[in-house]
């Protein structure tokens, strides 16, 4: 049986791995070995952190619905309670933006929860 010796091969795998590890710090861009290992974690947390954003991002706008609410001397709870009462169906993200930019039409939902709630 012939030897191989894998060149061409080899070459196409190893720019691969270093092709998705340009921009690293030190040897992890540099060499090989080094960067396997950085690419394979940095693949790894890129697919656990597309999932973690969306619980990121939730928890964000609950902070910021939150303290829009304390302004107008109702819990976040509370809101969301009389907001479902009176059968407005505006979701999280969409009263995040209002209570940032649009100060006053979030007072008003606000006011329409507190009446359904009776707080």
């Amino acid at each position: 049986m012939a030897r191989v010796k894998g060149g061409f091969v080899r070459t196409r795998r190893r720019k691969k791995i270093l092709k998705l590890a340009k921009g690293y710090f030190g040897s992890k861009h540099r060499l090989f070995k080094s960067a396997k290992e950085q690419v394979g974690h940095s693949l790894m947390y890129a697919y656990r952190d597309r999932r973690n954003k969306k619980r990121d991002f939730r928890r964000l706008w609950i902070v910021r619905i939150n303290a829009a609410a304390r302004m107008n001397d109702i819990s976040y709870s509370k809101l969301m309670h009389g907001l479902k009462l009176a059968g407005v169906e505006v979701n999280r993200k969409m009263l995040a933006d209002l209570a940032v930019n649009d100060i006053a039409s979030f007072n008003s939902l606000a006011k329409v929860a507190k009446e359904k709630v009776g707080a």
